[in-house]
């Protein structure tokens, strides 16, 4: 699995976190997915597909492009599926969303980004519920339910979330 990190701010620090198996993390700091570095995206993605080919990084079966919880949705795909390079080497398996459990609520009302990426999402994973009032989660569920009725919901308790049920959307 390749992995693309998208660092919004002006210290990128999400790299830092993330466990790696070598040094070949990627981090786009140029700004938001879904606005200035669209561009850079692309490019990493061709890169990552010529690099591997070449056997620059080791193979990889499996691309995740990770976003600020600031991103539109929207854009990011559309950029993902009119690149004629992209669209004829990458496959949209599906988007991954990860709800805060303890501050979804207020980010729905405050952030209008977070509810479109709950309503795109193919599946959403609820965070934060072993810290969250089993009232506010009920509440959220039921947001969520509205915006997105389709997409299945996970349950992550101290952030477990079993791979098998993330993947393989079959899109």
């Amino acid at each position: 699995v390749a992995v693309i990190v998208n660092e919004f701010g002006e210290i990128g620090i999400d790299d830092a976190l993330v466990v790696q198996s070598n040094e070949d993390t990627i981090l786009l700091n140029s700004g938001c997915l879904c606005c200035t570095v669209r561009g850079d995206l692309v490019d990493t993605m061709r890169k990552l597909f010529i690099e591997r080919a070449d056997g620059t990084v080791p193979p990889f079966e499996r691309l995740v492009v990770e976003t600020t919880g600031l991103a539109d949705p929207a854009p990011i795909l559309h950029t993902m599926m009119a690149d004629p390079f992209l669209i004829t080497r990458y496959r949209l398996d599906g988007v991954i969303t990860v709800v805060d459990a303890h501050h979804a609520m207020q980010q729905f009302d405050q952030q209008y980004e977070s509810v479109k990426q709950a309503a795109v999402a193919d599946r959403i994973v609820l965070s934060k519920i072993d810290v969250t009032d089993p009232e506010m989660v009920a509440t959220v569920k039921s947001r969520l339910a509205s915006v997105n009725p389709a997409a299945p919901l996970i349950e992550s308790n101290h952030g477990d979330v079993d791979p098998a049920v993330l993947f393989n959307a079959g899109l």
